[in-house]
């Protein structure tokens, strides 16, 4: 499966000449995850020569993590933007070797250009204005002092704070978020089911797809049927999804003999491998993998122990499943049995929250969440760790 990245891209100069810098930061597309930032003062030059700048780092950050992904690339430069797309021509002796920088950095056929307007570039444009303060300074631009992510509001990947449709010139249109006039029609509904109880449930042990399978304990079965009842009282449900794995199986299938459907697997649902830490507790991984596990807290991108899965690679796979899944039931409203992680990336993802939220929500055995998506491409989390038929 080809990788799309986003990269955005900025650049500004106070005083046209004058001291410039450029910024730039590389996305994942299905998730909004940063995956690189670039920044530098160019001391005196144009805006546009800047922004080209900009540009060029900003290609070369996501070829240098994919070199065989899609990069839609977002600026709110026409100029930069419609020379790139090949509609208007490059006339100006110092755009040229630029633009041919540009078009080297990453494989042309892989790059698409969309103009945005400069209220959807804030991350790009504070990057810039970080590099023109730090040599104003008279110092150099560095990551771990950078706050463009902290104060640019959070992105939600391909659904949530942004609706996806096409253009004539082949590249994405965004629109923004917020309440919109038109009716969108009935959405697609995911009622997101967390499997019942097994016995690591509560010792609190890591089970996710490359341990041992286990299956529901006798107080997961009763969960499983505590929900079938409280969702067959409800009578929303037209379809049942779960996980490959023999828990979320179990409490689909009571489900779904008490509503009388039967039962899809897909295997995007499953949870994260969590490689040498599976079967252990979170004070045993600390006592025996103290370093992967500070690297695995402090990064997305970290992975467990013994080749486990990130959740970087999880949120990619999950909103995969999430956009077939939204596309096969339009309008529907759909029981999703899954686990902890691809549940609390759903709501992330629909949320427009950065990664570390998925360790500030809490999902017990069996709880009920739901996220409506809209034909627009907005979502809507209308439930969250519900666990009152457990009471």
């Amino acid at each position: 499966m080809v990788r799309t990245l986003t990269v955005e891209a900025d650049g500004g100069s106070r005083g046209n000449p004058g001291p410039a810098g450029y910024g730039a930061v590389v996305l994942d597309a299905a998730t909004g995850e940063v995956l690189a930032e670039a920044a530098e003062f160019l001391g005196t030059v144009t805006n546009n020569v800047a922004e080209y700048r900009g540009l060029v780092a900003g290609l070369r950050a996501a070829h240098a993590l994919d070199p065989a992904a899609r990069v839609r690339v977002r600026m709110d430069s026409k100029l930069v933007v419609e020379q790139m797309s090949g509609r208007w021509q490059i006339k100006h002796p110092d755009m040229k070797p630029l633009a041919a920088e540009a078009a080297a950095a990453h494989p042309a056929d892989l790059v698409s250009y969309e103009w945005i307007p400069r209220a959807e570039n804030k991350h790009a444009d504070r990057l810039a204005n970080e590099a023109m303060d730090a040599g104003r300074d008279g110092r150099q631009w560095q990551p771990a002092t950078s706050r463009a992510a902290l104060d640019t509001p959070a992105r939600g990947g391909t659904d949530g704070a942004a609706a996806v449709t096409a253009t004539g010139t082949g590249a994405p249109a965004t629109s923004a978020p917020g309440w919109g006039a038109a009716d969108l029609g009935k959405p697609a509904t995911l009622v997101l089911l967390r499997h019942g109880e097994t016995a690591l449930t509560p010792q609190k042990r890591f089970s996710g797809s490359g341990g041992t399978d286990p299956e529901l304990s006798p107080a997961g079965l009763r969960q499983a049927e505590a929900a079938a009842a409280a969702l067959a009282a409800r009578g929303t449900i037209e379809a049942v999804v779960s996980s490959p794995l023999r828990r979320c199986r179990q409490t689909a299938g009571t489900v779904a003999d008490r509503l009388g459907l039967d039962v899809r697997v897909e295997d995007g649902l499953r949870e994260t491998d969590f490689g040498a830490w599976e079967g252990l507790t979170f004070g045993e991984v600390r006592e025996r993998y103290p370093d992967d596990l500070d690297a695995w807290l402090g990064s997305t991108r970290a992975a467990p122990t013994g080749g486990g899965e990130t959740f970087a690679a999880v949120a990619r796979r999950v909103a995969a499943t999430r956009d077939a899944l939204t596309a096969r039931y339009a309008g529907r409203t759909v029981l999703v049995v899954t686990h902890v992680t691809p549940i609390k990336q759903l709501v992330r993802l629909a949320l427009g929250a950065p990664p570390e939220a998925l360790f500030r929500m809490e999902l017990s055995a069996a709880s009920l969440s739901a996220v409506a998506y809209y034909a627009d491409g907005n979502a809507s989390l209308r439930l969250l760790n519900d666990t009152s038929h457990l009471r």
